[in-house]
């Protein structure tokens, strides 16, 4: 699946949305990639689960023993890929402000895994998790996500493989540009900032 491909699927779901975003990592944007809108439909959450499975190589993707993610960004994205793997699929939990494995979810010590998210802007909360996952005594060999915001800059210690990479430009909330500020902000994800 090309990039052209994966924006016309989000563009086809209405999930590619324009205006002034905080997004959770606290950034502002002219951009947003509302991921639940194009995972809502399973035929195409299937079809871009699967392209995503297919950058994954396959020294990695043999290794695997099971796919986690975040919730809430990752969850359906994450089950997908977990189809698309046949392996389980677990998602972490951070009732508290830390992420963990609930709701019965466990790994075996030393079990190889694959970090599925949605979207990673700075990747912070990619690390955050993948902390996790070695708190719970797993390994996380590489991450996947729909979309890569970073521009190729997120570091998450780990060989990260996007299915699009977009470089729509971010600002901290000292730096937003006046043709900005002057649309109302909108905080459209799931957690408070």
């Amino acid at each position: 699946m090309t990039s052209d491909e994966v924006l016309d699927e989000f563009r086809a779901s209405g999930a590619l949305l324009e205006g002034h975003f905080r997004l959770s990592s606290g950034r502002h944007s002219a951009h947003y990639l509302q991921c639940a809108r194009v995972l809502m439909n399973p035929a195409r959450a299937s079809r871009l689960a699967t392209a995503l499975a297919a950058r994954i190589p396959d020294d990695i993707r043999g290794a695997l023993d099971a796919v986690v993610s975040p919730a809430m960004g990752g969850l359906v994205i994450g089950h997908e890929m977990g189809r698309a793997l046949g392996l389980d699929a677990m998602f972490l939990e951070r009732p508290e402000g830390e992420f963990h494995l609930r709701r019965g979810f466990s790994l075996a010590p030393g079990a190889k895994v694959l970090m599925v998210e949605d979207v990673v802007t700075t990747g912070l909360s990619s690390r955050e998790a993948i902390a996790a996952v070695a708190r719970e005594g797993g390994e996380v060999l590489a991450e996947v996500a729909l979309v890569d915001r970073s521009g190729g800059s997120a570091d998450l210690g780990v060989p990260f493989y996007p299915l699009v990479s977009l470089d729509f430009p971010t600002y901290a909330e000292g730096e937003v540009p006046s043709e900005l500020e002057m649309i109302p902000v909108t905080k459209p994800g799931s957690r408070a900032v």
